[in-house]
Parts: structure tokens; C-alpha cells; sequence
């Protein structure tokens, strides 16, 4: 489990740079830097739609985080093993507008 912080401020899922959704999937089988990467539970906050939904009802400053980018180093088993995670993507509309900024190629 990290501790995440999330800048991608217009995810339904971010509260104040935290996660309400619990657990994230981080893209990027084949990235060799961290703009390769991405947060493939993105999704796009919505005018007159309630945010956090389906997910839980109080943000969470350490989730687990699923992680496709075998050449991180913080890549264990398809586990996030890295003791602190910066998701970046402010303005995003796309989950391929986001990234893992603590990606670092082995």
C-alpha cells in the first residue's frame, strides 16, 4: 500500500488530491518513462453528476495500487511497492492523460 497523491483534480475519484476509489490500476506494460504510464482508473468528473461514485465515501491517503509497468522499479508482482505515488494529469479528459510521476525505469 502507498501513500497517493493525486493532482488529476477533475477524476471523479479525487477529493482534495486523495483517492475515494480504493484501489488504482496504473497502465504502462512496455513504458520506459513515466509519460509511457497512466491511471487507468481515471474517469472524468462530470458537471451535475456526484463525484466518488461507486467507490468509498471518505478519500484515502494509502491505497493499494495495481501496476502494469514491469521496468519500474517499483514494480513487484504487478504491485506498487514504492512508499509514496504522484499521479499528474491536471485538466486530464483521458486516463492517457495522466501518468505515474513516480515511475522510475529499472
Amino acid at each position: 500500500m502507498a501513500d497517493l497523491k493525486c493532482g488529476v483534480t477533475n477524476c471523479t475519484y479525487n477529493d482534495e488530491c486523495y483517492c475515494c476509489k480504493g484501489d488504482i490500476m496504473v497502465g504502462g506494460k512496455h513504458a520506459c518513462n513515466c509519460d509511457d504510464t497512466c491511471c487507468e482508473s481515471f474517469a472524468q468528473r462530470r458537471e451535475g453528476h456526484d463525484a466518488y461514485s461507486s467507490s468509498l465515501s471518505h478519500p484515502s491517503k494509502v491505497i493499494s495500487i495495481d501496476c502494469e509497468a514491469v521496468k519500474c522499479i517499483y514494480n513487484s508482482n504487478y504491485k506498487c511497492v514504492a512508499d509514496h505515488v504522484d499521479i499528474k494529469g491536471c485538466g486530464a479528459c483521458d486516463c492517457r492523460e495522466t501518468a505515474c510521476a513516480t515511475f522510475t525505469e529499472r
